[in-house]
């Protein structure tokens, strides 16, 4: 079978942008505030990936999500775009002043009352928390390092059937590159080689972005 994909020019890339019909001033002006910080603003993931968040939520019918790294709430204001009215999102970040520009945000796209955001170390938060099944979806970009500690306390707590996202998972190419052992770099490596082999879910890694894993949590 013949190879079935492209590499995107700014312009092709830029007309794939503009075909989601999401168009979210606030998001956009989120972003802006973002981009406004530096260099630190790659963090932030890309519209196309918000996008596709909010879709993901709408179709699973999530109502309970988390995720770990808030950054400036960009992808926190995506999933709880997605949510229903009644719908929940808690947010684990170690940040009060990044995260504090995304709580301006989420006030002004009236989703702030879906948003509970716990401040301090990931998986403190996470292992406060019953060990019983209360996710319908959980989005994984903070440490690389961690990736897999949050994994484990995140699929205990994951319904059947409910998905985990893992961003970053190719690194930019890195996780590729045998001659790169930085410590990110490994860690990413290592975790999407277990996730292959890990027969409690089951797992697609796509090219969005910087690359994002969904893995399902089998029944």
């Amino acid at each position: 079978m013949p190879d079935k994909f492209m590499n995107l020019t700014p312009a092709l890339y830029a007309y794939l942008v503009d075909q989601r019909s999401d168009r979210d001033p606030v998001r956009s002006e989120l972003a802006q505030a973002t981009e406004a910080l530096g260099p630190v603003s790659m963090m932030q993931i890309a519209p196309e990936q918000g996008a596709f968040m909010t879709m993901l939520v709408r179709l699973i019918g999530a109502r309970r999500a988390v995720e770990v790294g808030t950054f400036t709430g960009y992808s926190a204001l995506s999933v709880a775009r997605g949510l229903p009215d009644d719908g929940r999102l808690l947010c684990c970040d170690v940040s009060e002043e990044w995260t504090a520009v995304g709580r301006r945000h989420w006030e002004k796209a009236g989703v702030a009352h879906k948003i509970d955001l716990r401040i301090g170390p990931a998986l403190d938060t996470l292992r406060s928390l019953p060990h019983e099944p209360q996710f319908d979806m959980a989005f994984i970009d903070a440490d690389k390092g961690n990736y897999r500690n949050y994994y484990e306390e995140l699929l205990t707590r994951l319904r059947p059937n409910g998905v985990i996202l893992f961003d970053n998972v190719l690194w930019m190419g890195r996780v590729i590159d045998a001659s790169d052992t930085s410590e990110d770099t490994v860690a990413l490596r290592e975790l999407n080689a277990f996730l292959k082999q890990d027969d409690r879910v089951e797992t697609v890694m796509l090219p969005i972005a910087d690359g994002l894993t969904l893995a399902r949590k089998k029944n």
